[in-house]
Formats: structure tokens, C-alpha cells, sequence
């Protein structure tokens, strides 16, 4: 079985067709999933792109791989995984597999995707190296001109001076654009692969559509930003929340920048989308040509989401809200029927479902589970949470998050806990952890959260002292969580 893997980095999962979006084109994705199963409750182990990556990798959770934060701005933490950590592409090319990372790789500083076996230009970094040796070769070799950009897009930081960027204008063709470039290296593996006969991982790891969002003027404005319904949580206060978010909020400048402009950004976020699925939409192409689609499996997803707005952010941060960590995730294995899953899984699970299709072993990816019984139709017993963390980025921030089918918790051991009643507020508006009517919903989830927490052998359990419901008097390692609750909430 050959595997052909496509990731995108920081997609909300609200910015395709086949999740609901009425104005983004995204007609190869949606064929994807028209043809796969599509995970409704897909999600990130944790919203930052390194420790999410090694996830995938290792199919361990973030604390274990202790890979926590990307270098850029790393605050003490590792910065290679161990070199005794088990990954998936050393037990597929045990099975003589052909291994390929096109694209972002951002795994880790003094080992790149060649140290793990992978073939593929060597591409480091949080945002597209366009001044990489290989991708101005390949501008160089078709005549298309250099990366340039205009009109940039930044608010005010309160110091001041210029925020991020956030957008502009990218004065090249489609054709000349990082995203393309990709598209063809992909495709050129794949067409030796083939050629070769023996089977092969292929992966696809676009820099985007992270901000900032560059794309050529056919991109740029091809959304009326009339179009755009902003997010309902723009009317985000802060009220009761930890007042990280609310300074995560100045840094990205929100406040400084006129809101018909924070439409247009959000129109430039659906061009730089478009972009990325035409592209994907080739390499889908090239495998049908090829006659390899009846024999290989392929694969959708993100690193994690992006706020381009909601709550008053931009990028990510410590805000475990559903922007971004659910992500979109579709999975199409020759032979079996499409369908849409309900069931919590997570970027962690692909590392299983590619071992298992690769007939590995999937025991070493402690933290996964395959996902195969749930492409083939069945009705596997299976999780009814979904747990998620997080260990700061610029700066420690300790997050654990717990989520069923109708509440989310998160624990915040620097500040304020959060409770929220995502049936009553799917926005994530109303921090209600302290309401007494939740009370019973509250300790409940911390239990569990505690619970899973021990046996996990994530030691953030030593956080949850006895002002988070969970003290020596009151916890009984004997009982389950509902037997010394006594309330499903």
C-alpha cells in the first residue's frame, strides 16, 4: 500500500466546502472527501506546529516526546527528539518503503526530514524559505521571476511600532509561487517512485496557510470580503478569562486594525486556501494518471488551526478554544465507502492508521490508535473525550485541556480554569468554571481529566491541587471518576 500524505499548516477547518464553507473554493479537497471518510472531530494534540509534528512522528503526546515548542522561540525546552524515540518512518522502511518529505519540516534544529530517512529538499522554518537554494533554481529554470511582495498588512503593537505581518501582496505568478514549487517536487518524487515499483510514504507539508498570507493578486483578491461573516466570538471581552488571551490580543494588534480590513484579511486567508487545494488538486491529478489511486491510501490534515480573528487574535497561542485545535482530517483507503466519523481522533492517531496500513506494528505509537476500524464502517469501542495540551511557546504556559460531547475544561494552573457549555456556547464566549449550576459538570471533568492524566503518566496531575477539586481528601484512586461523582453532567 502506498501512502500519500498532505498537510497544510495553521487551516482552520471552517475554510473548506466539504466542512460547511459556502464561498471557499476547494473543489480537490472536497473530492477527497467526497471519496474518504471525513473526521467531524478531528483535532490537534496541541496548537503549536513543532510539538504537533513530533506527535506525528513519534505517535506520542507532547509530553512525552518533550519536543514542547518551536525553536524559534523556544523557552528552555528540547529541541530534538531524543535520538532513542521511536518513529514511524524507520519502521516502514523496514518494509522497504520509499520515503519523501516535501516541504515544511520544522521537527527540530541539528536533525532535519533526512536524519528520519526522508528524501527531499531540506526546507527549515516556521514560513516558506524562499530564498532557498533549490526553489530559486527551480524559478531560475522556468524563467519566473523572484519573490517580491507589496501592500503589506500590519496593525500596532501598544508600544508603538509595527505589528506582525499579516498579509500582502506576492508579485509572481501562480506558477512561481513556494506553494506550486512544492506541488512539483511532490509530483516528481511520485513519478520516480513509481517508476521504481516498490512502495512508498510521500508526504506534502505546505508552509501554509499560515499568516502571513502571500499570495499573488489572482489570490489576493478573489474574495469579496462583503463575503465574510466575521466570527461571532469577535465580540470576544475577556471577561472572566485568564488575561494571557487578552494580551495575546494586543500583541497580535487586533484592536488597532479597522475591521473592514480584518474582512479583507480573512478573504486573503480563502485566496491562500484556494491556492493550496489547486495545488493539491495537481498532485491528486498526477496519482490518477500514474494509475496509483486503487493503491494508495491518502491523507488531509493540519498541524492546527488559526484565529484570523475569532477572539480577537491572530496566529495561535494559549487559548485552547476550537479555532485552533479542531482541524480538518480525511482519510480515503482504496476500497471502502465514503463516510463522515463523529468520534474524537487526533493528528497523533495518523501515526497508527500509517503503521497499520504499512503492516508495522503499531504498539510504538503509545498514543495513537488506528483509525482503519473506523474508515472500514465499523463500530469500535472507542473514547467518548478528547484530551489536548500545551507548554507555551513564548513563554512557559503549563495547558491541559478535556472535552466530551458537550463540555470543555481547561486547566490553567498560572491563572483561571475554564469550563465552557459548547451546546449552549459553541463560540466559547462565557468562561462559566466558577457558575455553581456547572458545579457537578466541573469536578467531574477534572476527575477525569485527572484520571487519564495518572495514567497517561503525565505528571501536569501534580498541578491539580486541592483549589481544582482534586486533593488528597477527595480524590479515591479506588472509584472511577462517575462512581465517586455520581453524575454524568
Amino acid at each position: 500500500m502506498n501512502l500519500l500524505f498532505l498537510m497544510t499548516d495553521q487551516h482552520r477547518v471552517d475554510t473548506l466546502g466539504c466542512y460547511g464553507n459556502p464561498h471557499v473554493a476547494t473543489p480537490n479537497l472536497d473530492r477527497l472527501a467526497a471519496t474518504g471518510t471525513r473526521f467531524d472531530r478531528f483535532y490537534t494534540p496541541t496548537a503549536i506546529c513543532t510539538p504537533a509534528r513530533a506527535s506525528l512522528l513519534t505517535g506520542q503526546a507532547p509530553f512525552r516526546h518533550r519536543l514542547l515548542a518551536n525553536y524559534e522561540r523556544n523557552v528552555g525546552y528540547l529541541e530534538d527528539l531524543r535520538e532513542d524515540a521511536f518513529t514511524f518512518p524507520s519502521a516502514l522502511k523496514q518494509r522497504d518503503y520509499q520515503l519523501a518529505l516535501i516541504g515544511k519540516w520544522h521537527g527540530g534544529t541539528s536533525r532535519n526530514a533526512a536524519s528520519y530517512g526522508f528524501d527531499g529538499p531540506d526546507l527549515p522554518g516556521w514560513h516558506n524559505p524562499v530564498d532557498h537554494p533549490d526553489y530559486l533554481a527551480y524559478l531560475e529554470e522556468r524563467g519566473l521571476p523572484p519573490y517580491r511582495i507589496s501592500d503589506l498588512v500590519r496593525g500596532t503593537t501598544p508600544n508603538g511600532n509595527p505589528g506582525n505581518l499579516l498579509a500582502a501582496r506576492l508579485h509572481q505568478p501562480v506558477e512561481a509561487t513556494f506553494e506550486h514549487y512544492l506541488a512539483t517536487r511532490a509530483i516528481e518524487h511520485m513519478e520516480r517512485y513509481a517508476a521504481d515499483g516498490r512502495p512508498f510514504f510521500l508526504a506534502t507539508h505546505f508552509f501554509g496557510p499560515h499568516l502571513p498570507y502571500l499570495v499573488p493578486d489572482e489570490y489576493f483578491d478573489m474574495y469579496d470580503p462583503d463575503l465574510v461573516e466575521l466570527p461571532p466570538s469577535i465580540a470576544e471581552t475577556f471577561e472572566g478569562k485568564p488575561p494571557v488571551q487578552r494580551n495575546y490580543s494586543d500583541h497580535w494588534t487586533f484592536d488597532t486594525i479597522p475591521i473592514e480590513v480584518t474582512r479583507k484579511l480573512i478573504a486573503v486567508y480563502w485566496g491562500y486556501v484556494t491556492l493550496i487545494d489547486e495545488q493539491i488538486g495537481r498532485i491528486l491529478d498526477r496519482l490518477d494518471e500514474l494509475g496509483l489511486s486503487e493503491r494508495t491510501s491518502v491523507f488531509f490534515t493540519a498541524d492546527h488551526g488559526e484565529f484570523t480573528g475569532a477572539h480577537r487574535l491572530h496566529d495561535k497561542g494559549p487559548a485552547m478554544y476550537e479555532d485552533i485545535y479542531r482541524i480538518p482530517g480525511i482519510i480515503r483507503v482504496p476500497g471502502e465507502q465514503p463516510q463522515v466519523r463523529n468520534e474524537f481522533v487526533t493528528l497523533t492517531d495518523c501515526t497508527a492508521t500509517i503503521l497499520d496500513l504499512a503492516g508495522c506494528d503499531t504498539g510504538p505509537a503509545v498514543d495513537s490508535r488506528s483509525l482503519l476500524p473506523l474508515v472500514r464502517g465499523e463500530r469500535p469501542e472507542w473514547p467518548g473525550e478528547l484530551l489536548a495540551e500545551f507548554h507555551g511557546h513564548h513563554f512557559p504556559y503549563p495547558q491541559r485541556m478535556i472535552r466530551d460531547d458537550r463540555y470543555k475544561l481547561v486547566v490553567n494552573p498560572e491563572s483561571v480554569n475554564e469550563l465552557y457549555d459548547l451546546h449552549a456556547d459553541p463560540h466559547e464566549l462565557s468562561n462559566r468554571y466558577t457558575h455553581p449550576e456547572l458545579a457537578p459538570v466541573r469536578r467531574r471533568l477534572m476527575r477525569r481529566l485527572y484520571d487519564l492524566l495518572r495514567e497517561r503518566g503525565d505528571n501536569f496531575f501534580h498541578w491539580m491541587t486541592p483549589m481544582y477539586d482534586i486533593g488528597a481528601s477527595d480524590y479515591d484512586p479506588t472509584l472511577s471518576s462517575f462512581e465517586k461523582e455520581g453524575t454524568s453532567g
